[in-house]
């Protein structure tokens, strides 16, 4: 997100704007459109200077009017803006993101991160697993029934054998109705048994 920052480790005591380049992008293309870089083409040379933080990609501008000579209790981009869109800014006022980056602050912000990915990782496990046990449902067994039919005891044989490959479910037994077959499959595995007796 674009904002004013303070963080120590990539820009020292220094009171920075971190653009969002889409959105200063398009804020270009709809008010000035001169199809040059809305960066180099004016806001450097309105006299704002990029700040790059360390080899993240992502930087930080000052500049007059944006971070110097500014009161932080009401701080704008109306001065950028101007400069890139050639329109007056509409005051809005932003608040300062201060980004801590002390070890212990780092220490707990990648311990937040890892329990955070990890609780998707369980839920999105979770899900496939609850997935793969729910029983097929009675519209799909009907259109499988159907194409059973159509596409004959030796193909749909195979096909089904594919189907429920590495999933717990057994192949369909020599004397087992093509019914009890189906009853067996999940919503899965009936989704890719359909599939591939739907195609060519």
């Amino acid at each position: 997100m674009s904002g004013f920052a303070r963080d120590t480790k990539y820009y020292g005591d220094r009171l920075v704007y971190e653009p969002l380049e889409s959105k200063w992008s398009r804020y270009h293309a709809t008010h000035c459109d001169c199809g040059q870089d809305w960066l180099t083409a004016h806001a450097v040379p309105a006299g704002f200077t990029v700040l790059p933080r360390g080899k993240t990609g992502y930087y930080g501008l000052v500049g007059p009017g944006l971070t110097e000579d500014v009161d932080e209790n009401a701080l704008t981009t109306d001065v950028l803006w101007e400069a890139v869109t050639g329109q007056p800014g509409a005051g809005w006022v932003e608040t300062v993101q201060v980004t801590d980056r002390s070890p212990t602050a780092e220490s707990h912000r990648k311990a937040a991160n890892d329990e955070h990915y990890a609780r998707i990782r369980a839920e999105s496990a979770a899900r496939k697993a609850t997935a793969k046990k729910e029983p097929a449902t009675a519209p799909q067994l009907k259109y499988l029934t159907s194409l059973a039919a159509k596409a004959g005891s030796e193909r749909f044989d195979a096909e089904f054998d594919k189907a429920v490959k590495g999933t717990g479910i057994k192949p369909r037994g020599a004397d087992e109705k093509t019914a009890q077959a189906l009853d067996r499959l999940t919503k899965a595995a009936a989704r890719k048994l359909i599939t591939a007796l739907a195609g060519p």
